[in-house]
């Protein structure tokens, strides 16, 4: 049987700390280790059966037909929709109409797309998308890159970030916008003075970033509990889960972030926002709040209580071990034989979980 080749095309390493980016080298590497039944195409030359889109430029937009001619099948990967931008950046109102309007437009003009949450998948309807055209997969990081490490490199780890080896060191991970929740990270490292507070993000966007000058003057100020390490390079981030006793992100409004499986590779516990995109998707391998109140409650718990803590561990690592990566292989072996045989007038077959 010959194989499915497939060209995968991403611009997202031209702005630094994007999950986006994330996504888009564990799917070449995870595609890659089924050598046996695809070809992965990045920027060498030759024909594909498959072009799948990891953004959505122009460039990428403009050549869609011309894939079509040739006989090939389009994906697009839907990371984020016109609900996600507006909360995240910054935009004159025309310019911020035009783009939505593209972005759906990119996202039909795809012969099958990809979610990595069910949630998206009536939103994307509502757009006007054909629903045969979306598929679930989720996320998936590898073992390799993101794992725990032993208590002698965690501490150099430490030390090497310059924190307290005895301290209770909560982190938070994306980029510095008013949709991450950054504000409340900070107000609650404000209340709890005993604690540590990490922030692994920065302005990926500069000024055009939501809640910019807010931020940013917290940046430059920061609680004496506080660190913000700025842009990481992903290669660093798996010591920074390591060094990490919790990972909390109070996002406003998220889509299946990396730094959630990341951290749970690493053996880290999560906290979360109590949002709705969450539900299908992590079930009950998080913590999770809506106030900061609530959120203030569990990280002294959690500081204080060997068993609640050890408990959150046991969490996460369930979490890690049902996105493991034999299960999400499967289902995009399953996704792209299904889009081969996509009939232009149908979608492909769904790819499924099952927890």
């Amino acid at each position: 049987m010959r194989k499915i080749v497939i060209r995968m095309k991403s611009s997202a390493d031209k702005v630094k700390g994007q999950g986006v980016l994330s996504a888009y080298l564990e799917q070449v590497e995870l595609i890659r280790s089924m050598s046996d039944h695809f070809t992965v195409l990045t920027h060498e030359p030759g024909r594909a059966d498959i072009t799948h889109y990891h953004t959505v430029d122009l460039n990428h937009y403009l050549e869609t037909p011309f894939v079509r001619l040739r006989g090939g099948k389009r994906v697009g990967y839907v990371h984020f929709l016109p609900e996600t931008v507006d909360n995240s950046l910054n935009m004159p109102k025309l310019f911020k109409t035009v783009f939505y309007a593209y972005l759906i437009r990119f996202y039909d003009s795809m012969d099958a797309l990809v979610t990595v949450n069910p949630y998206f998948i009536d939103l994307l309807v509502g757009y006007g998308i054909d629903r045969s055209k979306v598929t679930y997969i989720p996320n998936y990081v590898s073992d390799s890159q993101f794992h725990k490490v032993d208590a002698a490199e965690r501490l150099a780890l430490r030390r090497q970030y310059g924190l307290d080896p005895d301290s209770f060191v909560v982190m938070g991970v994306g980029q510095l916008q008013t949709r991450k929740g950054v504000m409340d990270f900070v107000r609650i490292a404000r209340d709890l003075p005993h604690l540590t507070f990490v922030w692994a993000g920065g302005f990926s966007f500069g000024g055009m970033t939501e809640g910019y000058r807010e931020i940013k003057q917290v940046v430059d100020n920061p609680p004496d509990n506080v660190k913000f390490l700025g842009i990481v390079d992903r290669e660093a981030m798996n010591g920074l889960y390591n060094v990490a006793d919790l990972m909390f992100l109070p996002s406003y409004a998220e889509l299946f972030p990396m730094a959630i499986l990341e951290a749970m590779s690493a053996g880290t516990p999560i906290l979360l926002r109590n949002l709705d995109i969450y539900e299908d998707i992590l079930f009950d391998f998080y913590l999770k709040a809506d106030t900061i109140p609530g959120f203030e409650r569990i990280i002294r718990r959690l500081a204080d209580d060997p068993g609640y803590y050890a408990e959150a561990v046991s969490m996460a690592h369930r979490g890690h071990v049902f996105y493991g990566r034999e299960h999400v292989a499967r289902m995009w072996r399953d996704f792209y034989d299904g889009v081969m045989a996509i009939d232009r007038a149908k979608g492909p077959k769904k790819a499924s979980i099952e927890r």
